[in-house]
């Protein structure tokens, strides 16, 4: 009986120390001031007149904050032609988005983005960078780390006696995020090149391999140099989250700078590519 009368009593004190520990703590997180987020991509898609194009204006908010996007309004935004000087203006759809049905694409042209948002002026400057056909799209369970997993391949030629960068993105109908990739042609100048998509089994994310009916939407952009290494930098640090000896993330520089205030700059990239597009589904 004293036993158990012990046993008793050393419960309730373990209880009571372990409640006394859920108190709760408020932590004072410290929080930079918001930022402009400038996603100006000027994509030409091979057989149209591109004239159509979007850019998205936000800024940047609390990692605790609930609402994780929020949109700009009221900004003015233009992109100019610096050949001819004529000016392509955008129009403000009270959402964060600017839309244009005039824009006239021409490869290895010179353009100039001007965004005024909070009387502060964010400009940057890109060429329109040529693109490539997508040769072939085709599966195959050959190419990828797994030879029981389904994979779609592609292959493209790549011109010769000139230098190619290249953004190859990928998404699965349904899908979120899409897989980017990076590219070059400093050991390939003027082969036929191919790349591959496979999904691996994750449980943890819910990601499971392709199975016949599923589709893929695949693009091919043709880009700069200076925009291929900042997409290079900004995958790495896209794969390394939750690696405990990788290095720590820092915010990427791209190429829009605040004129009027220049500790104040803007996130973001403000390209010019041209786009091949295919879709693929798996049988």
């Amino acid at each position: 009986m004293k036993s158990i009368y012990k046993t008793l009593i050393n419960i309730i004190i373990v209880s009571a120390t372990l409640t006394a520990c859920t108190d709760v703590i408020d932590v004072d997180v410290p929080t930079a001031a918001a930022r402009l987020v400038v996603e100006a991509s000027i994509d030409w898609e091979k057989g149209t007149d591109g004239s159509q194009q979007t850019i998205l204006l936000s800024t940047t908010t609390p990692y605790f904050a609930e609402n994780k996007n929020e949109p700009v309004t009221g900004a003015t935004v233009k992109i100019t032609d610096n050949t001819n000087n004529e000016t392509f203006t955008f129009t403000d759809n009270n959402d964060g988005s600017y839309t244009t049905n005039g824009f006239i694409p021409q490869l290895e042209a010179t353009y100039s983005l001007e965004v005024i948002h909070n009387n502060e002026v964010y400009t940057a400057t890109e060429t329109m960078t040529k693109g490539v056909d997508i040769a072939s799209v085709y599966q195959s369970k050959e190419g990828g780390f797994d030879d029981e997993h389904l994979e779609v391949n592609i292959s493209f030629q790549d011109p010769e006696d000139e230098t190619n960068y290249y953004l190859i993105r990928y998404i699965e109908e349904g899908d979120l995020f899409p897989e980017l990739e990076v590219d070059n042609d400093e050991f390939s100048n003027g082969n036929l090149k191919k790349d591959f998509f496979e999904k691996e089994d994750d449980e943890d994310i819910n990601r499971k391999p392709f199975i016949p009916g599923d589709k893929v939407y695949i693009s091919l952009y043709g880009i700069s140099e200076r925009y291929h290494n900042y997409m290079a930098i900004l995958i790495e640090q896209s794969e390394v989250a939750g690696d405990p000896f990788s290095a720590i993330p820092a915010a990427l520089k791209g190429n829009v700078i605040n004129t009027t205030n220049p500790k104040n700059q803007a996130l973001g990239y403000f390209r010019l590519t041209q786009v091949s597009k295919a879709v693929y589904t798996f049988n």
